[in-house]
């Protein structure tokens, strides 16, 4: 467990970052507060980058392994605040929880290592071997891992530690997520004349039901490659009394280890290419979605919506070193892997560092009115933090 002094701590910096909402280009406030607590508590090294991500310093007396703790400081919108009993943006603690939006996701784990790190380089006089390096990402809601390079780029971490919610435990995997564009191209008439035309939703549809048949990809441990429909749009819309001669699907994509943009997109590719040579009408294509945001600092930030799985192994010794260290401390970490997709898809999956993921609360709680978590977790997670710091920089 940690001292009385700094739980309170951990818990009045949570609050301080709550109350500066944060959606995706909106992280300023958030940022501001995190670099006036690393600069007042002796952090050698304070910075933010062309996107607005910050990253803080902690150096030790001697020479060692970088080790990052990486979390997202921006969130999803409320929505109907009216729905939230505890205001969203006012924090507040009751019946031993921190209520607003993103104590769960993320911000309550971001306070706990921000705290931590401090108190861990004071503990030890900063007797230790290696770097800690702490940071607060734009943009994660939007892209998983783009921000996050940017990131890896400046600090080039040997370990990185993803604090999403993950009740406590060691996390050493998930899926990836890919959000792939299905596009149809028919002919527009007057809907009075339709065979005059080329209806492009009728192409799609049939589209549609064909994607359904093809075998997902499977991992023992990741389980299957998800790809579910999640939109369909028109043009034109509304197309009042015109044959649609665009229509455009959406699909989610769950990615395993190994899968590549190309390995991906190759079964319905085939799939097209094969109902193109059936039906000379049709006239199809398939690609990854491309997103464009503007982040506060006045830059843009953009990535192809294409972030990989990634799965280390149980018995690595970095994982297990945590491990040990952790039950000496008195905890009981369970080794799994997420559910969702984090900024792992970089760290992990793109750039191979090592990672685990270790985070307060659980996933169920994110995005979810009246989000909270609960202050027991975030003071044990920001002793698991500590007890990272010993085993990785002995």
């Amino acid at each position: 467990m940690i001292a009385d002094g700094w739980k309170e701590e951990v818990v009045e910096l949570c609050k301080k970052i709550v109350s500066r909402r944060s959606y995706s280009g909106e992280e300023n406030g958030v940022a501001e507060e995190l670099k006036a607590y690393m600069e007042a508590n002796g952090f050698d090294q304070v910075y933010i980058d062309k996107y607005g991500n910050i990253i803080g310093k902690i150096k030790g007396k001697r020479p060692g392994k970088k080790l990052l703790f990486d979390g997202h400081i921006d969130t999803v919108p409320v929505g109907n605040e009216s729905e939230w009993t505890h205001a969203p943006f006012a924090p507040e603690t009751c019946d031993g929880k921190l209520y607003g939006r993103g104590t769960t996701d993320m911000k309550g784990a971001v306070a706990a290592y921000t705290v931590a790190a401090c108190h861990f380089a004071k503990d030890f006089d900063r007797d230790f071997a290696g770097e800690i390096y702490v940071d607060g990402v734009v943009h994660e809601e939007c892209f998983e891992g783009v921000a996050a390079r940017s990131i890896s780029e400046y600090v080039k971490p040997d370990y990185v530690v993803i604090g999403e919610a993950s009740d406590l435990n060691l996390k050493i995997g998930q899926r990836g997520r890919a959000e792939i564009v299905l596009e149809t191209f028919g002919k527009p008439a007057h809907s009075a004349n339709p065979e005059k035309g080329i209806n492009a939703v009728y192409k799609m549809a049939e589209l549609i039901g064909e994607i359904r048949k093809l075998t997902p990809t499977e991992h023992p441990v990741l389980g299957k490659g998800i790809l579910e429909l999640t939109d369909v749009k028109s043009s034109p819309y509304p197309g009042a009394s015109v044959v649609p001669e665009y229509c455009r699907a959406t699909y989610d994509r769950r990615l395993l280890v190994g899968e590549t943009k190309e390995s991906v997109l190759e079964p319905i590719q085939k799939l097209l290419d094969e109902k193109m040579k059936e039906d000379p009408e049709l006239k199809a294509k398939v690609s990854y979605a491309y997103g464009k945001e503007k982040c506060y600092t006045g830059e843009t930030i953009q990535g192809e919506r294409f972030f990989p799985g990634w799965l280390f192994e149980e018995d690595a010794d970095y994982v297990q070193a945590v491990k040990k260290e952790l039950e000496s401390m008195g905890f009981t970490p369970k080794i799994t892997k997420y559910n969702f997709c984090t900024n792992g898809s970089h760290y992990a999956g793109e750039a191979n560092i090592k990672t685990i993921g270790m985070g307060p609360s659980v996933e169920s709680l994110a995005h979810t009115v009246d989000e909270y978590c609960t202050l027991e977790a975030l003071e044990k997670v920001a002793g698991c933090y500590y007890g990272i710091m010993k085993a990785l920089l002995k």
